[in-house]
C-alpha cells in the first residue's frame, strides 16, 4: 500500500440503499486496516444520516452502484454524492457487486478474532446492506491498490456510529467543532480557532484522527467516560506519571497506527517486468514498516516501566494488555534474528535511505549483500565528487544535498558565486538565497546509486517474506498496540497537556447521572476564553420539570455564545475530558440539535426562511427523550407575527415531548 502521509482522509465509502430508504454504508480505512459497517433507516428526506456519515469519513473514494435502471426510491443516495460530494472521485459498480452473501463471508474470514468482530451470523440477515456495501468496497479495494487482505487481520466493527452521541453536520458546522465558522473568509490564519484546533497537541497522526473523531462522535457508555476521567484525575494528580507518559510517547514514530496496514495486505504476484520500477518503491515502503516496528516495539518496555504501579482502570488495562503480553517480545526477537539492532526509524531521507539498505544483517542473502557494496561505493564517489569541486571551482560552501526524488544534488549560496557559474554544472536552479545545480558525472552517479537502493530493497523484500508472515499472523495484537498508543496520545498529549497549561481548578470534571439535571456553574466557552482574558462565566440548570431555557438579551450580550458553550462543555464531557466550569453534572445526550445563524442556500436552491424551516423540520422530525436542542433566533427570517407563531409551537412541540 502506497504511503498516504499525513493527516488527510483514508477512508473509501461504499453506500446502497434499499426502497425501504434503508441505506446500508461500509468504511474501509486504508491507513489503519479497519471497516466500519453501518446500517440505518433514512428518517429525512435529506439523507441527514448519510450526510452526518460521509461528514464524519470524509472519504477519499465513493463507491455507488448506478442509479439509470433503479427506481426513483433508491436513486436518492446517489443524488445525494453528486450534489453534495462532487469533488470526491466516485465509482460506480454493478449491483452484482454489491452481493450480501459474498460481504458475510469475506468478513467472517478476513476480521481479527476479536469480540467486536464475532456473532456475525445473528448480524447476517439484519444487515444484509452493509454486508453488501462492504463486498463492493473491498472487492474495488482489492482490484485497485493490486493487494489480497490478509485473513484475519481486519477490524470491523458493526454500526459505530450508533454507539456514539449523533450530530448532525450542520451542528458540527454552527458548534465550530472542527473547522472556524469563516474559516473560508479569514483564511486559517484567523485569531478564532476550532474546538479541534484548541485541543489538537497530539503527537501522532493517529492520536490527532481519534481526537476528530470523539469529537465529531463523543462517547455515551457513562462507565468508558468515568474510565477516562479516572485516567485524567491521575496524570494530573501524579506529575511524574504525566511527564513520564509524555516522553516516552515522542520515542514512539509518529506513524505507528498506519504500519499496521502494511502487515494486513499482501501484494498480489505480477510476473510483468514493467512493474519493476514500482515493486522497488513498494519494497521500501515494507522494509520501512518493519524497521518502524522495530522502533515501536524497542520503546515497549520503557512505557511498562513508568505504568507499572498506576491505579485507573484504563491505565492498569493497558498495562495489562500491552505490557504483559508475551507476543510482542516474541515479535521483537523474531525481527531481532533478521533485522540488525543498530537499525532505527529515521526521518532525513538519506538516512532512512541507508537504514532501509543495511536493515537485514549481513550474510543471509549474497546478492544484498554485493548490492550494499555498490550502494555504498555510489555514495563515497558522490561525496568525493563535492569535495572535488569545492577545490577546483573554489566553493568551499557547495553543500551536498538528497531528496527521496530526484537523489543527490548541489546546493550554493548565491553570494559565494563570482561571476558566471561553470558550465560543468546543468539543470541550474534559483531557490531562495541558494542556486541548485547538478552535472554530468553526478547525475550518472545518481542513477547507479538508485539502481543499487531499489536492487537493495526488492533482494531485502526476499528475506523479510518468511519474518513478513510471521508477523501477519499476530496482526491483532499490533492493532491492539496502535490503538493503546493513539488513546494514550488523545488522553496524554491532549486533554492533560490542555488542562496542565490552564490555572489550576480551571477546568474540573464534570460528573454524570442517568437522569438527573444539565447543571453548570460558572461555565466559559472552551475556545473564546483561550483568547479573551476578561471572559465572563455563566451558569444553566436544566431538569425534567423545567427542561426549557429561554434566553433574551439586546445584541451582542453574548446569547449566541452561551447557547454554544453550553453544546460545547456537554461535548467535551462526553469525550472524557475535564470542562471549563467551577462545577458542572451532566446527563448523557444522544443526539445534538442546532439552528443557528441566517443564510441561504442557492445550491439546494432555498431561501433563508426555507433553510431555517427545512432544519427545524428536520429537529422535529428526529429528536428524542435525551436529545440537547439548541436554537437561535428562531422564525427571525419571516415577520414578526410569524416568526413569533413557529418559535411558539415549536416551544409548545418540544415541550409536550419531556425531552
Amino acid at each position: 500500500m502506497e504511503d498516504d502521509g499525513g493527516e488527510s482522509s483514508s477512508f473509501v465509502v461504499g453506500i446502497i440503499e434499499n426502497r425501504a430508504k434503508e441505506v446500508g454504508l461500509a468504511a474501509f480505512d486504508l491507513r489503519s486496516a479497519s471497516l466500519h459497517l453501518s446500517q440505518y433507516i433514512e428518517t429525512s428526506s435529506s439523507y441527514q444520516n448519510t450526510k452526518t456519515l460521509l461528514h464524519f469519513y470524509d472519504p477519499i473514494v465513493i463507491i455507488i452502484p448506478p442509479n439509470k435502471l433503479a427506481s426513483n426510491s433508491t436513486a436518492g443516495v446517489t443524488e445525494l454524492v453528486d450534489r453534495f460530494y462532487g469533488s470526491v472521485k466516485q465509482v460506480m459498480l454493478a449491483r452484482g457487486c454489491f452481493d450480501d452473501t459474498k460481504g458475510a463471508i469475506l468478513i467472517k474470514n478476513l476480521a481479527a478474532k476479536e469480540p467486536s468482530a464475532l456473532g456475525l451470523d445473528t448480524y447476517y440477515k439484519q444487515y444484509y446492506l452493509c454486508l453488501a456495501a462492504a463486498a463492493a468496497t473491498l472487492k474495488w479495494t482489492e482490484a485497485e491498490k493490486g493487494v489480497v487482505v490478509t485473513n484475519h487481520s481486519l477490524s470491523v466493527t458493526f454500526n459505530g456510529s450508533f454507539d456514539h452521541m449523533n450530530i448532525d453536520s450542520t451542528s458540527i458546522q454552527n458548534l465550530e467543532i472542527i473547522e472556524p465558522f469563516h474559516s473560508t473568509l479569514l483564511g486559517t490564519s484567523n485569531k478564532k480557532r476550532s474546538l479541534f484546533h484548541m485541543l489538537k497537541t497530539t503527537k501522532t497522526i493517529g492520536g490527532s484522527r481519534l481526537l476528530r473523531a470523539n469529537l465529531l462522535q463523543p462517547l455515551k457508555d457513562i462507565e468508558t467516560i468515568n474510565a477516562r476521567l479516572d485516567c485524567l484525575d491521575e496524570l494530573m494528580s501524579n506529575e511524574q506519571l504525566f511527564f513520564g507518559l509524555c516522553q516516552i510517547l515522542r520515542k514512539f514514530p509518529k506513524e505507528t497506527d498506519r504500519v499496521l496496514c502494511h502487515f494486513c495486505f499482501k501484494a498480489k504476484k505480477v510476473t510483468a517486468e514493467a512493474l519493476a520500477v514500482d515493486r522497488a518503491k513498494k519494497s521500501q515502503v515494507l522494509v520501512s514498516s518493519v524497521i518502524l516496528l522495530k522502533t515501536a516495539l524497542d520503546a515497549l518496555p520503557l512505557l511498562s516501566k513508568v505504568l507499572k504501579d498506576v491505579k485507573s482502570s484504563l491505565l492498569s488495562n493497558i498495562y495489562k494488555s500491552v505490557c504483559e503480553n508475551e507476543k510482542y517480545d516474541l515479535i521483537r526477537k523474531r525481527i531481532g534474528e533478521v533485522i540488525d539492532e543498530d537499525v532505527l526509524h529515521a526521518r532525513v531521507p538519506f538516512v532512512a535511505c541507508t537504514q532501509q539498505c543495511f536493515a537485514v544483517k549481513a550474510g543471509i542473502d549474497g546478492l544484498l549483500d554485493i548490492s550494499r557494496r555498490a550502494f555504498c561505493e555510489t555514495s563515497e564517489a558522490i561525496h568525493n565528487l563535492a569535495n572535488n569541486y569545492r577545490e577546483d571551482f573554489k566553493l568551499p560552501n557547495l553543500k551536498l544535498t538528497y531528496k527521496n526524488r530526484q537523489g543527490f544534488h548541489f546546493v550554493i549560496p548565491q553570494k559565494n558565486i563570482q561571476g558566471k557559474l561553470p558550465s560543468k554544472f546543468i539543470q541550474v536552479v534559483k531557490h531562495g538565497n541558494n542556486i541548485r545545480c547538478s552535472s554530468l558525472e553526478l547525475a550518472s552517479l545518481n542513477a547507479r546509486n538508485k539502481s543499487a537502493a531499489a536492487e537493495c530493497y526488492t533482494r531485502t523484500e526476499v528475506c523479510l517474506e518468511e519474518l513478513m508472515d510471521d508477523i501477519r499472523e499476530n496482526v491483532s495484537v499490533l492493532t491492539l498496540l496502535a490503538e493503546v498508543l493513539c488513546l494514550l496520545d488523545m488522553i496524554v498529549n491532549s486533554f492533560a497537556h490542555m488542562i496542565s497549561t490552564k490555572p489550576v481548578d480551571r477546568y474540573t470534571r464534570p460528573e454524570f447521572t442517568e437522569n438527573g439535571p444539565l447543571a453548570i456553574d460558572s461555565g466559559r466557552h472552551p475556545i473564546l476564553e483561550s483568547i479573551h482574558n476578561d471572559f465572563v462565566a455563566n451558569n444553566i440548570f436544566l431538569t425534567e420539570a423545567s427542561n426549557m431555557a429561554i434566553v433574551m438579551g439586546p445584541n451582542m450580550s453574548g446569547k449566541s455564545t452561551y447557547l454554544q458553550q453550553v453544546c460545547l462543555i456537554v461535548i467535551l464531557a462526553q469525550v472524557g475530558c475535564y470542562v471549563p466550569a467551577r462545577f458542572s453534572t451532566v446527563r448523557v445526550v444522544d443526539r445534538m440539535f442546532t439552528r443557528m445563524g441566517a443564510v441561504d442556500n442557492l445550491e439546494s436552491n432555498s431561501s433563508t426562511f426555507m433553510t431555517e424551516m427545512k432544519e427545524t423540520a428536520f429537529i422535529m422530525q428526529n429528536v428524542s427523550q435525551r436529545s440537547l436542542i439548541v436554537m437561535d433566533e428562531l422564525g427571525r427570517a419571516t415577520s414578526s407575527s410569524d416568526g413569533f407563531a413557529i418559535a411558539w409551537s415549536c416551544c409548545e412541540h418540544l415541550l409536550s415531548l419531556k425531552t
